[in-house]
């Protein structure tokens, strides 16, 4: 059933693309436009968002770990105890059931590697884009 769902289509769509293409020579379908070439505050402003999106996805899955509703259940379910817990906090993201960290070891000192990369990336792209536009 798979196979006539997904792999038949998939098939016909390829083997028509190369027909046209065969037929046409190796020209795309369509003109291609000149492309820009990216510059360096561009590049930046990139890695800047997607720094900026990987941290708030690790902040999410930090948070994740936290009690909401019934707090005394997310040491049930994170570390295997009916406890209320000792002590919470978002930022940095904390845990702690009985005296024990519940949030993996490696969440806050990722935030912060994301942290910094994205304000960095940020500020250059920023001095990047204002020196080209004084240049010219």
């Amino acid at each position: 059933m798979v196979i006539l769902a997904l792999v038949l289509p998939t098939w016909a769509g390829i083997t028509y693309v190369g027909l046209v293409r065969a037929r046409r020579g190796d020209e795309p379908p369509w003109p291609r436009a000149p492309r820009t070439p990216r510059t360096a505050a561009k590049k930046a402003a990139w890695i800047a968002a997607l720094a900026y999106l990987a941290g708030g996805a690790l902040h999410l899955y930090g948070l994740s770990y936290m009690p909401f509703l019934f707090p005394e259940d997310a040491c049930w379910f994170k570390a295997g105890t009916k406890v209320y817990p000792d002590h919470s906090s978002a930022l940095p993201v904390s845990l702690v059931c009985r005296g024990t960290e519940i949030v993996p070891w490696w969440v806050n000192p990722g935030l912060l590697v994301l942290a910094v990369t994205a304000v960095g990336a940020t500020v250059a792209g920023v001095v990047l884009a204002v020196r080209r536009r004084r240049a010219g």
